[in-house]
């Protein structure tokens, strides 16, 4: 088997359809729509319009971002000799990585069935590989840094919100899937907490390097600000769950500070799109 698997290489049949974030964000769509509409946003929750379709979009990128998590933690099992070196992973982290390849492989099972069961069919809607990006860092504890605190804290934040939105609706087979598999997420990010402070507990250097590759990693899974705070984000920032996970209030302020930066990048680049679009239009 292959060492350090390059995210173009992952393994998918025919009915998946890659693209990128920033391809989305640069439709050209966008350009001949008001600007107004282009920065629109409202919590998820059935009374939206477009609050069914934005549920199963939600829910499909939740089922490809398992399949991306079961890979990363699966690559680390892998990809490093067991040991206590830099470059080296214990063999207790693999054993961790390992029963988290085996809750990401049931979250894969359960968020096919709630796919059929919200009427979405796998590849209805483009998968995005950012996730597994994330878990390609040659350095095991950025690494974890990457997937066990930025992406599996994305997945609490996402988890709670499709909780909630299946609590509103009525849907007692949303929530009570949403809230079994929030339960294993919190488990995963506080075993990154863990690991993390604990292979740089001498290292200091390390661990700053880790926790500014998660600051960016963060950036990038707050959505362009559709994961954060305000009273519009469609993906609230769980505060209590990601306590429970072993992150701090300064912490988590800070998650929410970058999402707010994220959302002003996003409109600015679309600002941009829409313009150079218009102007290559001859203004029409």
């Amino acid at each position: 088997m292959r060492h350090a698997l390059p995210p173009e290489d992952l393994a998918r049949d025919e009915r998946f359809v890659r693209n990128s974030f920033m391809a989305r964000a640069s439709d050209p769509r966008l350009a001949a729509m008001p600007a107004d509409k282009r920065a629109q946003r409202a919590p998820l929750s059935p009374e939206r319009a477009d609050g069914p379709e934005a549920a199963r979009s939600l829910m499909h990128g939740i089922f490809t971002g398992e399949i991306q998590a079961l890979e990363g933690a699966g690559r680390t099992c892998w990809d490093f000799p067991t040991g206590t070196g830099p470059d080296e992973a214990p063999f207790e982290l693999k054993l961790d990585m390992a029963r988290q390849c085996w809750d990401e492989a049931r979250h894969c099972e359960i968020s096919v069935k709630l796919g059929d069961w919200m009427g979405t069919d796998i590849g209805e809607f483009a998968e995005s590989v950012f996730l597994y990006e994330a878990a390609c860092n040659p350095d095991p504890v950025l690494r974890l840094t990457g997937v066990n605190r930025a992406l599996e804290g994305l997945a609490i934040d996402v988890f709670n919100t499709m909780r909630e939105f299946g609590i509103t609706s009525g849907d007692p087979v949303l929530e009570f899937c949403e809230d079994w598999m929030l339960a294993d997420e919190v488990t995963h990010v506080k075993m990154g907490s863990d690991w993390l402070r604990r292979l740089t507990a001498d290292d200091p250097d390390r661990r700053s390097r880790a926790l500014e590759f998660q600051r960016v990693v963060d950036k990038l899974f707050s959505l362009g600000g559709a994961r954060g705070e305000e009273d519009d984000s469609p993906i609230k920032l769980a505060r209590r769950f990601r306590e429970l996970a072993g992150f701090d209030t300064e912490e988590i302020d800070e998650i929410a500070e970058l999402s707010r930066e994220s959302r002003g990048d996003l409109a600015r680049y679309q600002e941009k799109v829409a313009a150079d679009a218009d102007a290559g239009s001859g203004g029409r």
